[in-house]
């Protein structure tokens, strides 16, 4: 399927989303064009406003995190490997002809490495740890951890092991779930809390040398 129809098959849930957006978008434009006095209709008018957005964010439908596709832009996507301590593995992203990101890549324990990781700067997501996390990919049967970080700069991830199965599906993950972790040490801290999402990742590292290569379609947060 080409990107073009995976693209619009996934607005076909997303009308109601888009239309509460424009309504907040369009009163915004209003009241911040033209003096309004904030009378009895002014109130009642942002009592609806709350309203809408409280649905909004509370809504079942899925907030898309990020679409892989031939148009997006890969920018704040960055491979990282065991390089940054001396290892050999490597893994790099691209995006082909059907519109999936690819990464793929190998692991080398030569020089105490042993790992590859995608990194996806996605700025500042509001979550709640009754949120999950899923993304729709097409794995190789290999094993791979998938990673947050609340904040960029800090220096631990939340972390989930999943095993992919060869064929499509979406991993879904409970916020709630993952666990706070540094360089392959769990911590004694309460898993993830927190109100946000700066950093998505996905990395691999089974103890092993081996090749690796997973599709990537979109990333979602429910």
């Amino acid at each position: 399927m080409t990107s073009y129809l995976r693209k619009r098959e996934r607005m076909k849930g997303s009308i109601s989303r888009f239309w509460i957006t424009e309504i907040i978008a369009d009163f915004f434009y209003a009241t911040n064009s033209v003096r309004i006095c904030f009378n009895l209709q002014t109130i009642q008018d942002m009592k609806i406003i709350l309203v809408l957005i409280s649905f909004f964010m509370t809504s079942n439908n899925p907030r898309l995190i990020f679409d892989f596709t031939t148009n997006e832009s890969l920018k704040n996507w960055q491979v990282v490997d065991d390089n940054v301590m001396g290892g050999v593995s490597n893994g790099k992203l691209s995006v082909n002809e059907e519109g999936y990101g690819v990464y793929e890549g190998q692991v080398l324990l030569d020089n105490n490495g042993g790992f590859s990781s995608l990194r996806y700067d996605c700025g500042n997501i509001f979550a709640s740890p009754t949120d999950s996390i899923s993304v729709t990919l097409k794995g190789d049967g290999k094993a791979y951890q998938l990673r947050i970080k609340d904040k960029t700069n800090n220096y631990y991830s939340y972390i989930a092991s999943f095993k992919t199965s060869g064929v499509w599906e979406t991993i879904t993950i409970a916020l709630k779930d993952m666990y706070p972790s540094f360089r392959g040490q769990d911590l004694n801290l309460p898993n993830y809390d927190k109100n946000s999402i700066e950093e998505i990742a996905i990395l691999i590292g089974n103890k092993r040398n081996e090749t690796f290569q997973i599709l990537l379609d979109k990333i979602e947060l429910k």
